[in-house]
């Protein structure tokens, strides 16, 4: 009965949107409860899933409306195929990390937006709603309906940014809009190329089909027109939702104008949740045979993640405000991420490149979720207590804000690639399956993008622990400037930094554990993949 729970933890949020929106009509501000309890639970779910798939070793599939409705044989020359038509939620290796990832982080969150706003009914619906799509787009076994689940998180994302008091909140959710229903359309255009061409939308047939396993096939598709440009488009479509340089515009004034609170939902999990499922595209559905046919293809994609390493880098390293210099920080850490998945398929890659990538992919992937959501919160923190949005404002605030200001440390250390960090983790994977494939500029742009990070970190911590207080001598109504919704710092908003700080240093000594749960994909990965001559 396991296979119930992935579909349970995609519909739970979603129908508490509707309870929390309800309650508002009995009681003011009681969604805040509402969403409380849902979250709780599905945690509760989540953990039950992940137990299900890792100590189990259960790979889940469940189809919606069961297997009548959901499965069709057709037969062809005497060849039978059973195809997928019904919506299919797969939870398997991959997949359970980023839905243990999503629950943690919602509830995290909203403990943090307690005290820090926005508040009302109206949030914690749409909040909840963005965790359902969230959940959706990690087990969905579907295409089409991968895209469904983006664009609800995407609607969702737009919504809460607007949350803001001022006007550039709105400007921001407006051009978010923009850009991101671009890029959804762009990825649904790739996918109607790739049905048109395999008659499936199912992730799995749609494998089976390219790979001309079909009766009525001839022989593998992977060199049609139709296809190739199918995966141009899918590809363009997740680097904009996942704001890869040049398609990154969206992000930075997403980030800086939104309320903090969801600053720090949305840059744990909105660009994760699409680089999540381009990872998933590319190794399960094209896979490395595709590529070792369109090799310019996959290359021009790495030279693309690569540019946005140097680039998003550089331009952190520019910025003054702290959520700029966190948010263009994103465009770079996502860019390393696209490169780690390319690299697992690259022709060039044996089975211990690949395995190396996959998990450099991974543990990176849930490493900058748990290190952004606390720097911003940290950020948000500091904003709330001390009314400091900039590096100069930050100036000896170490001494007022001790945790916090460790917390940040931490985790921007952790951003550089210190060890024993999650952040060190997850670059050295990525380094060492690169080295195993030769490909030296991405081991170039590793070590760049660890010298621009230090450069900015230690711009924030200079500020922190060895400027002058700015603020020794000011007037004491500083310390009470606060954010958003009126309120200073509390011991929750304080505690979810700090707890990220220790979460980062922890899952950098269990990076290897972390690692081996991925075990089932690289292996899958690596089995489809051609041999690598000499």
């Amino acid at each position: 009965m396991s296979d119930y729970l992935l579909g349970l933890v995609i519909v739970l949020p979603l129908v508490g949107s509707g309870l929390s929106l309800g309650a508002g009509l009995v009681r003011d501000h009681s969604g805040w409860w509402v969403a409380a309890v849902i979250l709780a639970v599905e945690a509760a779910l989540a953990a039950r899933l992940a137990y299900a798939i890792y100590v189990g070793g259960d790979r889940l599939v469940h189809i919606l409306g069961g297997e009548t409705f959901g499965r069709k044989t057709i037969t062809v020359d005497g060849g039978t195929t059973n195809f997928t038509v019904g919506i299919e939620l797969v939870g398997d290796a991959l997949s359970g990390l980023v839905v243990i990832l999503i629950a943690a982080v919602a509830l995290g969150v909203l403990v943090y937006s307690r005290h820090a706003g926005p508040r009302g009914n109206v949030f914690y619906t749409v909040y909840l709603i963005m965790t359902g799509g969230l959940m959706g787009v990690a087990l969905t076994g579907d295409l089409f309906n991968l895209f469904v689940f983006l664009e609800i998180v995407g609607l969702a994302t737009y919504a809460l940014v607007s949350t803001g008091r001022d006007v550039e909140s709105a400007v921001a959710s407006l051009k978010y809009l923009v850009v991101g229903t671009t890029g959804a359309s762009i990825y649904l255009i790739g996918v109607g190329y790739v049905f048109l061409e395999t008659g499936a939308l199912n992730m799995v047939d749609v494998s089976r089909s390219l790979a001309g396993e079909a009766p009525w096939f001839d022989g593998a598709l992977y060199s049609e027109p139709l296809v190739v440009a199918g995966f141009g488009f899918i590809a363009v479509g997740l680097a904009t939702k996942s704001a890869i340089f040049p398609l990154h515009t969206w992000q930075p004034d997403a980030y800086s104008e939104a309320p903090d609170a969801v600053t720090v939902y949305i840059s744990a999990l909105a660009s994760t949740s699409s680089a999540y499922a381009f990872a998933r595209i590319t190794w399960m559905v094209f896979t490395p045979d595709f590529f070792a046919v369109n090799r310019r293809l996959l290359e021009a994609v790495l030279v693309l993640a690569c540019v946005s390493v140097v680039v998003g880098s550089s331009l952190a390293a520019m910025q003054r405000r702290v959520k700029r210099v966190f948010a263009y920080s994103s465009v770079a850490q996502f860019g390393l991420i696209f490169a780690a998945i390319c690299v697992a398929v690259h022709p060039a890659a044996g089975e211990r490149a690949t395995q190396f990538a996959v998990y450099g992919t991974a543990v990176h992937l849930v490493g900058h979720a748990v290190i952004k959501s606390g720097l911003f919160a940290a950020a948000g923190s500091l904003a709330a207590g001390e009314g400091a949005r900039t590096l100069e404002e930050y100036a000896g605030l170490a001494s007022r804000r001790p945790f916090v200001a460790g917390s940040m440390a931490v985790l921007g250390l952790s951003l550089v690639g210190v060890p024993p960090s999650v952040g060190f983790v997850g670059k050295w994977y990525i380094g060492v399956g690169a080295v195993n494939a030769q490909l030296w500029a991405v081991v170039a742009v590793i070590f760049a993008s660890t010298v621009l990070s230090l450069l900015y970190t230690a711009q924030l911590l200079e500020k922190l622990y060895f400027s002058s207080d700015i603020r020794a001598d000011a007037d004491a109504e500083l310390t009470s400037v606060v954010a958003d919704g009126g309120e200073t710092l509390s011991y929750g908003m304080a505690g979810v930094g700090v707890t990220a700080a220790i979460l980062a240093v922890s899952l950098g000594f269990l990076g290897a554990d972390l690692a081996a749960l991925l075990d089932p994909v690289w292996q899958a990965v690596a089995e489809s993949a051609p041999e690598v001559t000499a």
